[in-house]
Formats: C-alpha cells, structure tokens, sequence
C-alpha cells in the first residue's frame, strides 16, 4: 500500500525540481509559469509534507542541501517516467508503445529510414526514440528495450543479436588523389580518428590490412556522426563501421581505403530487461528487427563476395 505522505503532487514535485535545476524560484516560477509567492508556497508544503528540510534559507536564496540533490535526481526520473506514459497514451491512445534507447548515428543512419517498414507490418505500435551512449538501469530510466555496441553482457537483459561490426577507414575523394594509399603503411603520417568506445578499432584494421599497428595520433570522439563530418572536413582519417561507410561512399562524401570491411570486435545488440519478455510491442519490434539483420548480413554477404 502507498503511503500518501511520500506521494506529493505532480505541482509541488515540478516546483521542487525546477527550482533545483535553474537554482532560482524566479526563473522555476518564469518556466513553470506560476508567480514566485506559489513556487515558494509549494515548496515549503513539499517539505512539510515529506517532513524533510530541502534548501537551506540564505539571503532570500534557496540553497539545496545535499538530500535535497539527491532526491531531485530520482524525482526527475519519474516524472521523465510520467511524461513518457502520456506522450505514448497520446500517441497510440490503444495501447502497443515501445520506449526504445539506441545510439545516436546507428539510430538516425541504420534504425530510422527501415522503421516505416515496420510501422506498416505493425499498425498499432508506436515507438518512443531517445539517444543513449552509454549503458543505464532499465528500471531507473523506463525503457523497454535499448540498441548497444559491445557484448552480451548488460546486466539483468535478455539480449538479441543484430550483426558484427566490420570496418573500413574512409578519406575524401580529393585527398586520396593527392594523397595515394596503396598500403596501410602510407597512413603512417595521418591523423587517424578514433572513436572513444572502439580503442582497438585501428588496430583490427592495420591487422586485417596485414600490417603491423602504429601509435594512433588524431582526435578522438564520441558519436561516429562527429567522426564522418571531421572527415569530411580533413580533419584526418574516419574509421567507420561498414554500414555508415557505404552510404557516405554512395553519396561520395568519403571513399574507402584499401580493403573494405574489416571483422572489428564487438557487435551492435538489442536488450531488453527480463521482466518486458510479455511485451506485446517489444517481441513485435524483436521479430522485425530480426527480418531486417538477416537481410542486411545476406546483402553485406552479398558486397563482399561481388
């Protein structure tokens, strides 16, 4: 049974956690709308209610106490939680919404032009989309399902497997002509980027190139979509999983560089929190997902063979 006392109204919960994040009632009052006297009100009937002391009173400012920052982090999570059950009640009012984390570049480059394929296997599913890079809790965050890069190994998730990464490293067009690669070793004066999260990549390459592996000097980032523009722009070398390197070689934004589609060492996932295996939405979009990988390795199959 829920005790009302630790149940606070969304209003009073929406003051308390605006007036932490802009660290003013004037600007929490501004944003929610509401006069200062009302966000002050809400806040002190917030703490009389919870029978805790949240800011500390100095100078007509109110400073939050440490427990006060750490139940704003929680409270924020749900109503993040609360605002994501409406926006799906809104946008399927029948039910069937599936709240879905994926990274960014394989989500805008790979996920979203074949997802009007599945909306039109499956009418009455909605997908809720949201970036994430690195690994939550499930049960912190609400998502049904999240799209990762790495192994089977998130914790308390079943897990689906998509397909390999493979690589191939990629400069403008114009650059190699002025700069012929016709060994790995001709790169030894290159800045190489480097993604964050694959520290190895250029090393897998260099072997798959038979080549020895040579220090890595060249900016690193953290989204591929950073590392395809930077390379665009001269910036250095991309090293991009084959996916995103055929479309920016079809588009002849970038061209490969020796041989293509090196075996890199992880793989992209779906996972998805054990309690969500009833899931209507959720084996929908498994089984589609499913269709879809197996017809992109049959077609990657097919490129490298040709």
């Amino acid at each position: 049974m829920r005790q009302r006392r630790f149940l606070p109204s969304i209003s009073m919960l929406l003051a308390f956690e605006a007036v932490v994040r802009s660290g003013s009632v004037t600007a929490a009052a501004h944003e929610l709308n509401l006069t200062q006297s009302t966000v002050s009100r809400l806040v002190q009937n917030l703490e009389q209610q919870i029978g805790c002391v949240l800011f500390l009173r100095r100078r007509k400012r109110l400073v939050p106490t440490e427990a006060a920052l750490a139940y704003r982090d929680k409270i924020a999570l749900g109503l993040d939680m609360i605002q994501r059950a409406g926006m799906g009640l809104i946008a399927n009012p029948g039910g069937g919404t599936l709240s879905l984390a994926v990274l960014p570049t394989f989500g805008t480059r790979w996920l979203a032009p074949r997802l009007s394929g599945f909306f039109d296997r499956n009418p009455g599913v909605s997908i809720n989309l949201a970036t994430r890079v690195k690994r939550f809790v499930f049960d912190a965050e609400g998502f049904d399902a999240a799209i990762y890069f790495g192994e089977a190994d998130w914790p308390g998730a079943r897990h689906l497997k998509l397909f390999d990464e493979r690589y191939t490293a990629c400069a403008p067009r114009a650059f190699l002509d002025s700069h012929p690669i016709v060994r790995a070793e001709d790169l030894a004066a290159e800045p190489l980027l480097l993604l964050e999260s694959r520290t190895t990549a250029w090393n897998d390459w260099f072997q798959g190139q038979g080549a020895a592996a040579r220090p890595i000097s060249g900016m690193v980032m953290d989204q591929f979509s950073m590392m395809i523009q930077s390379a665009i722009s001269g910036f250095g070398i991309a090293l991009l999983p084959d996916y995103l390197a055929d479309l920016e070689t079809r588009e002849d934004r970038l061209a490969p560089i020796l041989t293509p589609s090196i075996p890199g060492a992880g793989s992209y996932w779906l996972a998805w929190p054990e309690r969500n295996d009833p899931l209507a939405p959720l084996e929908c979009f498994r089984d589609w997902l499913s269709g879809e990988c197996r017809d992109f390795a049959a077609e990657r199959s097919g490129e490298q063979s040709g």
